[in-house]
Parts: C-alpha cells; structure tokens; sequence
C-alpha cells in the first residue's frame, strides 16, 4: 500500500507498527520513514494484557489494542519479531497464541506483515547479533532522538519497526522487492 502524497505534492512518509509480541504486555512502536531515509518517532507503548480474567480474553485485549492503535495512527505496513523458543513449552505456546493474534489483528485490516528474528533486530541495529536489550534500546533512543529511560517492550517495538526501515532502504537501493532485500525475508512476506 503506497500512501498518497501530502498536500504539497511530495510523498507521504510511510507509517511502520513493530509489534515486539507477548502474553501479558505487547510492545507496540510506530514509526515514519520519510522519502529520504529519516526515522521519525510517532508513538510507542506496552498494551498490558495481564488484567484480563483468562488467557483468552488477554488475546481479546491484544486484539483490541491493536485494532484500535491501527484506527488511530493508520499504519502502512507492519514489522512483528519472530518467537524465540523457549524451555518453557507452555510459556511458548502463549507466547506464540499472543503472536498470531497480532498478526491477524493486522492482516485483518488488510495490512502487510514482514517478521525479523531477534538477532536480526540485534544486527541492524547495533551491528552484532548478540547485543543485549541495553544496547538495543540505547540504539533505539539514538536513532529516534528519543531521551529517558524507554519501556523495554515497546523500545523492542520500535526496534522491529527500524529494521524494517532499514530492510526497505536496502531493496530500494538494490532495486529489488523488499522480500528479497535482507536474506530470508521472502518465507516471512504475508
């Protein structure tokens, strides 16, 4: 979806969510990338799960936040992080329930979906694969101009939401489909 020019004529910047999944608080992030590459904060935030009365309704609560952050910031395209496995077998399963609701929630309204892997994120970010979240966030509070301490589930939203720009960057300069500019990002395409 390619969003319509501004009133002046130029292209309208393009609006990414990142979406950092989980069963009790979901990090949402949302970014705008303008034409030339700048990265400018729009929004980022936790939706807090755990005061639903069961597992399903924290899915119903997910869903509903999203839904309504999509109707208020009208995102163009959406970047979610991948689950991690966990030793925890039931904690991994919630945790992947809460991430395909997400991304139903956005393919729902007719959203496109591209997922990273967390060393991924790591990589594009601060340049190593095996950075810790400090790292990330700091890196993430530099690039966006942002100062004070970042929520760590939404600053890893917002992370997400910058790789993504960067993996658009990429095609553009290669000329290629987004789906090809980054590795494997062609199995993770919705």
């Amino acid at each position: 979806m390619m969003p319509l020019p501004t009133s002046d004529g130029r292209p309208a910047p393009v609006r990414v969510l990142g979406i950092d999944p989980g069963s009790q608080r979901t990090g949402v992030g949302i970014i705008d990338i303008a034409t030339d590459g700048r990265l400018t904060h729009v929004h980022h935030q936790p939706l807090m799960l755990l005061h639903a009365e069961s597992f399903p309704l924290r899915l119903r609560a997910l869903l509903d936040g999203l839904w309504a952050l999509i109707e208020q910031f009208r995102p163009d395209e959406v970047a979610v992080e991948q689950v991690f496995l966990s030793n925890n077998a039931m904690s991994a399963l919630k945790l992947g329930q809460a991430r395909g609701a997400a991304v139903a929630a956005c393919v729902a309204r007719d959203l496109p979906v591209s997922e990273y892997a967390a060393k991924e994120i790591k990589l594009a970010l601060v340049g190593s694969g095996g950075a810790d979240k400090r790292q990330v966030q700091h890196m993430v509070a530099v690039m966006l101009g942002l100062s004070g301490r970042l929520q760590a589930d939404a600053a890893d939203a917002l992370a997400v939401a910058i790789t993504h720009a960067h993996v658009r960057a990429s095609a553009a300069r290669l000329g290629v489909a987004e789906r090809l500019a980054w590795g494997r990002k062609g199995r993770g395409r919705r």
